[in-house]
């Protein structure tokens, strides 16, 4: 798959959106990062920073981007902007709801200027809804949308905070995911230019298709925490202590996984308890679990079930996860030497040219704060002069 010829104006910053359009970049768009003139796109100081002084989450989401600092608030700069948008494919915004129309770069003003659009609003609740002007983060979103409830093993302990920002990164993926829908739709002449309302709410909530019945129709099972069968209901899918104090994790769902288990293990005994309904046997087999997992430590029992059918793995940090041989067969991480390394794309095609495997022609820097206002403006029909004028009365930097 690839994006060449697309033009993105992201107007984003943090995480989410950037992370959006990191993926369109991935895929070969140009991405221009459009920043204010004062501190731009913050990430770029937030702690921890690399050996550049350059805000981690700021490098791994603005790879190969080129930005562009310009005043919005000021007559000039948002001029400027309606230039550019002249000739781009893709607007993406962050802002809370109404903040794009009182600077004058809502949807129905930019389609003045392109008709082709697409504009994606990426925000925690959507632009309606009495939520809509709640300001939030990742954990208010996965809240509000019933993850978090479901992340601890009975409702009477506390909720876990999931390890990544799922609301952030789902909602990047799917502005990405919409944005290329829209591009296909437009190209295909079933539209033109096109909004999109992405809540990032909304997407976390959208994963809760597997419990989602019991929850909608009142079912007398309603998800309750450790109680549904991926949450802890069922000791054949859960976590393990190991012997040096590691985990593992057994997801033998099919019967046919459990036998598999069973037998590695010379347990046989166990295999007919797989799907049992009865809370005392469940109760039984999992102290039987508890006790098995601890003889072992967890790259031992990952070297005794290799091989075995048994969907067994174990619980790596993220540290290890980017050593693991999969991983590294995969070539998940990029390791350029002209930036730190960081997750690629992570989606693999048959044509060589696509996504990461053609980057080598592409800037692996991330951008300084309006790195390319200059070329940009150029491009956009402004003669030297003009720019400078931009420059001075500081709708530009």
């Amino acid at each position: 798959m690839r994006l060449d010829g697309v033009r993105v104006l992201d107007c984003s910053r943090l995480l989410p959106g950037p992370y959006a359009t990191q993926l369109l970049a991935d895929c070969g768009a140009e991405v221009v990062k459009v920043e204010d003139t004062d501190a731009g796109d913050y990430a770029r100081a937030m702690e921890p920073v690399t050996a550049d002084g350059v805000g981690a989450i700021f490098e791994t989401v603005n790879r190969g981007k080129r930005s562009v600092a310009i005043d919005l608030k000021t007559d000039g700069g948002r001029t400027a902007f309606y230039r550019l948008v002249e000739d781009a494919d893709v607007v993406l915004e962050g802002f809370r709801p109404g903040v794009v129309d009182r600077l004058g770069i809502d949807y129905e003003t930019l389609a003045e200027h392109n008709d082709e659009l697409i504009y994606c609003s990426l925000t925690g609740y959507g632009q309606d809804g009495p939520w809509a002007d709640r300001v939030g983060h990742d954990l208010n979103y996965v809240a509000l949308a019933g993850l978090l409830d479901l992340t601890r093993e009975s409702p009477e302990e506390k909720p876990q905070v999931p390890g990544y920002p799922i609301g952030d990164m789902a909602g990047g993926l799917f502005a990405a995911f919409a944005i290329v829908g829209a591009l296909l739709s437009r190209e295909l002449g079933n539209s033109g230019g096109e909004y999109v309302d992405v809540a990032m709410a909304d997407v976390v909530a959208s994963f809760a298709q597997p419990i989602a019945y019991q929850a909608a129709t009142g079912d007398p099972d309603e998800p309750r925490p450790g109680e549904t069968p991926l949450t802890g209901a069922y000791p054949w899918y859960d976590c393990y202590e190991t012997a040096d104090g590691d985990w593992v994790t057994l997801a033998a769902l099919e019967p046919g996984f459990w036998r598999a288990f069973c037998e590695a293990v010379d347990r046989d005994d166990l295999a007919d308890e797989h799907g049992t309904d009865d809370p005392a046997v469940r109760t039984a087999l999992e102290a039987e679990l508890r006790d098995l997992f601890r003889e072992r430590t967890r790259d031992e029992w990952e070297a005794t079930l290799e091989g075995v059918d048994a969907a067994v793995a174990g619980v790596y940090s993220p540290a290890e996860m980017l050593e693991h041989p999969q991983f590294r067969a995969r070539d998940l991480v990029e390791r350029p030497d002209s930036a730190p390394p960081r997750i690629g794309f992570p989606a693999r095609f048959d044509d060589e040219t696509a996504a990461t495997t053609e980057r080598a022609d592409l800037d692996e820097r991330v951008p300084t704060q309006g790195e390319h206002t200059r070329r940009y403006l150029a491009e956009a029909g402004y003669n030297d002069a003009e720019i400078d004028a931009l420059y001075d009365a500081g709708a530009v930097r």
